[in-house]
């Protein structure tokens, strides 16, 4: 869909008049959200902090930015055939997919995929970690059934999506609940030692779990099968995150010194300590202390498509508050918490220019905008949206910086593997984000992938790899 800038759509009349000091007035509150390239890089230097703090032993633990080891060092090499299981649990929806890698004639890979999503109970996001992955197991025992599988013990890649200390690339000690989960009993404990019993309560099949990765890692595995190039993983959707290859010499929480591992940032939580506090603005204060999760994952908080939709309302609100928009009257549904969805905003910046997509949103929000009102909410959506890319391309340009530094590069050729349905399905956030990432990585030549099924799929191709790196132990 075109991404079309709300400059050329609004219709600015040639002499003042209300309409036009309306617009202008507006666009002075949402100035605040436009960060100059100097902030951005301000930004990133930050981040870069904290990114070191995070992987040096003596900061680790105070860092905002932690830098977790995910032990997966290798990359497949394309002999890992089979079929394998994938579970993907991240967001509200978890899938299960079946991967089957195959060779074909030219000894070069294909990757087929059969999945199933499943939406997750709020009493089961929000209960015990017991009712969350008996959950999931139930889930697995219905796709096995679909797929006529449920008597062969197959290898099970597992992405978990939240902040994991690895002990092993099958053991990790969930940190911390993010993404409006809240399952007790969870945190402190290893994450795959609760779905393997969770497996075993059933007792209707066996699974063997090789593998548990985040889905940042999951999506640079599963791109690297496209392009070799790709040695960075990042997400925009629900959450934002990232992941990439570090230098082992630098990795000071894992033992060893040669060659590289992948390195889940968990960035969401930068800003933890204060270091974005001058380019927080009212509203996401308000989105942080009404959320689940206060204090906590403040960058993501200003990028993720679970806060965009929010963020929107909230300005919408002050804007109704200074006469500027529907009469000066709000409908109580726009007064409510989390009416206004992330999805609105893709659509109201997808309009192409007679309003109708815009009217329809508001209108099903209890307001009748007029043309003015409906021009000044394009203008609202486009300021927090493009904020949004902004700041999370000085993050993708920190690590990518990082990385050539690291290597010593004067120039860095790189594949940054994408998935998230931000995204994917905002008109204009890849045009944005991607302007940003090139000009503050001026000795960088970046490539993106849009990952397709990457989550999974990745999880599936890195259980692979796992079999097939435990195979050569035993037979060495």
């Amino acid at each position: 869909m075109p991404c079309v800038s709300s400059v050329q759509m609004v219709k600015m009349p040639c002499s003042h008049g209300p309409a036009v000091d309306k617009i202008l007035m507006a666009e002075q509150i949402l100035s605040e959200f436009r960060l100059k390239k100097e902030e951005l890089k301000e930004v990133m230097t930050r981040m870069q902090r904290e990114m070191d703090r995070g992987l040096r032993l003596e900061t680790h633990e105070e860092a905002s930015v932690k830098m977790l080891p995910t032990y997966v060092c290798s990359t497949p090499e394309g002999s890992e055939v089979g079929d394998f299981l994938a579970l993907d649990l991240g967001g509200t929806n978890f899938r299960v997919m079946l991967v089957k890698v195959v060779e074909d004639e030219e000894r070069s890979w294909k990757v087929e995929t059969k999945n199933q999503m499943y939406s997750i109970p709020e009493d089961a996001m929000t209960g015990t970690a017991q009712m969350l992955f008996d959950y999931v197991a139930e889930c697995m025992s219905d796709f096995l059934d679909k797929h006529h599988i449920k008597h062969r013990k197959l290898p099970l890649g597992f992405t978990f999506s939240f902040p994991v200390r690895h002990e092993d690339i099958d053991k990790g000690i969930l940190l911390n609940w993010t993404k409006g989960f809240k399952a007790s009993g969870a945190e402190g404990n290893n994450v795959v030692g609760l779905l393997r019993d969770a497996i075993k309560r059933r007792g209707d099949f066996e699974m063997d779990v090789v593998a548990m990765v985040n889905d940042t890692v999951a999506t640079m595995i599963s791109c690297y099968y496209e392009d070799r190039s790709c040695e960075v993983g990042m997400i925009v959707g629900t959450g934002c995150n990232a992941c990439y290859m570090e230098e082992m010499r630098t990795v000071e929480l894992v033992e060893g010194e040669e060659g590289r591992m992948c390195v889940n940032t968990e960035w969401g939580a930068f800003g933890n300590n204060g270091e974005l506090e001058e380019f927080r603005l009212e509203y996401d204060r308000v989105v942080d202390e009404t959320s689940i999760n206060p204090g906590q994952q403040l960058y993501e908080k200003l990028i993720s498509g679970k806060y965009m939709g929010e963020l929107v309302r909230l300005v919408l609100l002050k804007l109704v508050n200074e006469d500027l928009l529907f009469n000066s009257e709000a409908s109580e549904l726009l007064k409510t918490r989390g009416s206004f969805e992330t999805r609105y905003v893709s659509q109201m910046e997808s309009d192409t220019g007679d309003r109708k997509q815009i009217y329809n949103v508001l209108s099903s929000l209890g307001v009748l905008p007029s043309e003015l009102d409906c021009d000044i909410v394009r203008l609202v959506c486009e300021s927090v949206s493009t904020r949004s890319a902004h700041m999370c391309g000085a993050g993708l340009a920190a690590v990518i910086n990082l990385m050539r530094e690291r290597r010593s590069q004067e120039a860095l050729k790189i594949t940054v593997g994408i998935d998230g349905s931000v995204y994917k399905l905002h008109p204009c956030f890849r045009d944005r984000f991607h302007k940003i990432v090139r000009d503050l990585t001026p000795h960088c030549d970046i490539t993106f992938i849009q990952s397709e099924e990457g989550s999974g799929r990745g999880a599936a191709l890195i259980s692979a790899v796992a079999c097939k790196m435990a195979t050569s132990m035993l037979t060495q």
